[in-house]
């Protein structure tokens, strides 16, 4: 039984010195290992690595994938022409020196980027400030983008890293700038429509007038082609009259009396005054005739 208690208490302190002195690397890590509080060696190499036990030794991880970095905050920017304008901003970078990463901003990389915020923004001020507003937004955003990482290549160093990137999410009109341009959008959009109602309603009184002009016209026409239709009607009547009368006179007299009558007589209320001695209106209501070619009275 000792010697079985034996083996499992060697067995037990063979895994903890093993534990205490072997340690894996993983392909997206760097090991750091210190001796005494300082910085003994760095390794980049995956696999299984041996070190001594604590206290002499102990390691650190720093992760070597690329980091992003966001704007932690919005602040206006002023341009050249003194607009205000918003950018949101990220950062790609990546440790590429522990050493030096470590001495400066130690292990923890929120370290690092609270650091190194305020640096990108100072280098976005930098260069916003030298360009309109519509080159931001338009023609110069790339060379921006590629001027600040030219900015941040030598402060990478200092912080032992690398800046893989530099990008720019949003560029934008600050609030009280947005307010006012859309004021100005709308007030130019109002003034616009206002125009066009307005020449539109001139060319509504334009056409108007036109037809109502045209509608004269042809009612002028019509009116002139009827009258002389008419005219010429009343031409072929008094020709085609003529004729028949003249061919019977006698019937022309008893024509005209009977049209005379009863343009006289056209209603019963009707009232005719004559003289009693004057019986030449009757002539044909009693039967007479005046002889052909005899004189009227």
């Amino acid at each position: 039984m000792n010697r079985i208690g034996l083996i499992v208490s060697t067995l037990l302190l063979l895994v903890v010195v093993a534990g205490s002195t072997l340690f894996l690397v993983d392909q997206r890590q760097f090991a750091v290992v210190y001796a005494l509080g300082e910085i003994k060696e760095v390794i980049t190499e995956p696999g299984l690595k041996v070190k001594m036990p604590p206290p002499f030794q102990n390691v650190v991880f720093l992760d070597r994938r690329i980091q992003t970095l966001d704007s932690p905050e919005t602040r206006p920017i002023f341009t050249a022409e003194k607009k205000s304008l918003v950018i949101d901003w990220l950062v790609k970078w990546r440790i590429v020196d522990s050493r030096q990463f470590i001495r400066n901003n130690g292990v923890d990389v929120r370290n690092a980027e609270t650091r190194l915020a305020p640096i990108v923004q100072a280098a976005f001020n930098e260069e916003v400030t030298k360009r309109t507003v519509r080159e931001m937004l338009a023609t110069d955003r790339e060379k921006v983008m590629q001027a600040v990482r030219s900015r941040l290549t030598d402060d990478a160093k200092s912080f032992g890293i690398e800046i893989v990137d530099v990008r720019t999410k949003r560029v934008d009109f600050s609030a009280n700038v947005t307010d006012s341009v859309y004021r100005r959008m709308e007030s130019e959009r109002k003034r616009v429509a206002s125009e066009l109602r307005s020449t539109g309603a001139a060319e509504g009184e334009q056409i108007k007038a036109d037809a109502d002009k045209q509608r004269e016209i042809i009612i002028a026409e019509a009116y002139r082609d009827a009258q002389k239709v008419k005219g010429e009607g009343d031409a072929k009547a008094a020709a085609i009259y003529s004729s028949a009368f003249g061919q019977d006179p006698q019937f022309a007299q008893f024509y005209r009396s009977l049209d005379a009558y009863q343009k006289s007589f056209r209603g019963r209320s009707d009232v005719l005054v004559l003289d009693p001695s004057s019986n030449e209106f009757f002539r044909t209501m009693r039967g007479g005739l005046p002889a052909a070619g005899a004189p009227r009275k």
